[in-house]
């Protein structure tokens, strides 16, 4: 037994070894589920722990998690059923509309979402949707700019979920709207590059409400002894498909009731910019 896990550590650690180097390098890399057990979700979260505390001994913060694999198809096309989740760091906020160096996040793609920022804990074992709408201050319209360190997104769940579920950078919008003004399930998104529509959607797409993610976050997080705190913010997952983004664009959300967010990405790199 001891050998077997041994062996499993010994796993783990090549596949954040072969993760982090892609981020340092900014060179894609191989899959990493050809050095973890087949299929084995429990080693991917372990690959991500590992990532996350590097990123913490780096002297980031967790400013908030974000929840992927919301959509029923994007599961079935990964042979899962259920979401997955990683850690937001406090370096991967960018302000409304702020530039994104070209090459910050490897392979970008971009999808609209509702994020939630907490005022209260959730720590129960099983939570309500009542819980997490009295528990959240707030919602914001946001853009996800998803990346993948793996080559050619050439991804299967195990990957995503060691590749801190595909997240690279996150953009908020700025006017913060209370849950009793909204009805997230039927709140209508429209994703736009230069005016031009890219990706449509509403919050029935995300496990079919927003809440209905946050949930399963809150529930899941509480599982693993790090439940959700007040001031973290949580992506709750995307309302319509991801859209690609070439070096230039300019992407704006709009989400009914929530308003717009922008993120604009640069034409040239930063150094030292990649994460």
């Amino acid at each position: 037994m001891r050998e077997a896990v041994t062996a499993v550590d010994e796993a783990v650690a090549r596949a954040a070894e072969r993760l982090d180097t892609a981020r340092r390098t900014g060179v894609p890399c191989a899959p990493v589920r050809d050095l973890l057990p087949d299929g084995d979700l429990t080693a991917a979260y372990a690959v991500q722990a590992v990532l996350s505390d590097r990123r913490l001994a780096e002297g980031r913060r967790v400013a908030g998690w974000k929840i992927g694999l919301t959509s029923v198809a994007v599961q079935a096309q990964l042979g899962v059923d259920t979401p997955d989740f990683g850690p937001l760091m406090d370096d991967t906020a960018v302000p409304d509309g702020a530039e994104i160096p070209w090459g910050t996040v490897l392979q970008p793609r971009a999808e609209a979402e509702v994020a939630l920022v907490l005022e209260q804990d959730l720590i129960h074992e099983r939570h309500t949707v009542a819980d997490v709408i009295r528990a959240t201050a707030f919602a914001l319209p946001a853009i996800e700019v998803v990346g993948s360190r793996i080559r050619d997104w050439d991804i299967s769940a195990v990957d995503t979920i060691a590749d801190n579920a595909s997240s690279g950078a996150y953009v908020l919008g700025t006017r913060p709207v209370p849950l009793r003004e909204l009805d997230l399930r039927t709140a209508g998104m429209v994703l736009e590059r230069r005016g031009e529509p890219v990706s449509t959607g509403a919050g029935a797409a995300c496990l079919g409400n927003p809440l209905h993610a946050a949930v399963w976050l809150a529930d899941t997080l509480v599982r693993l002894g790090r439940p959700l705190r007040a001031g973290d913010t949580v992506l709750t997952g995307a309302l319509g498909p991801m859209t690609t983004v070439e070096p230039g664009d300019v992407l704006e959300a709009r989400i009914d009731g929530l308003g717009s967010v922008r993120a604009a990405f640069g034409r040239t790199a930063q150094e030292g910019s990649t994460r």
